[in-house]
């Protein structure tokens, strides 16, 4: 049986911890960065956690993961 392939897009935006627990960036840190505050950017800088709700279709999607 073949290899199966992760979705590239999900592999670019998730980490797979050792503890099984999926790390994410969080949004709004990219662009338009002069309206929001000093505070609000410095806890965008922050990573974060799936929920585990979300974490089965990720899991599926990153199937080496």
């Amino acid at each position: 049986m073949p290899k199966m392939k992760s979705c590239r897009g999900a592999a670019k935006r998730f980490t797979v911890l050792k503890s099984g627990v999926i790390k994410r960036k969080k949004a709004y840190h990219s662009h338009i960065l002069t309206s929001k505050t000093t505070k609000q950017k410095r806890g965008l800088r922050q990573g974060a956690y799936i929920s585990p709700e979300d974490a089965a279709q990720i899991r599926r999607l990153l199937p080496y993961g």
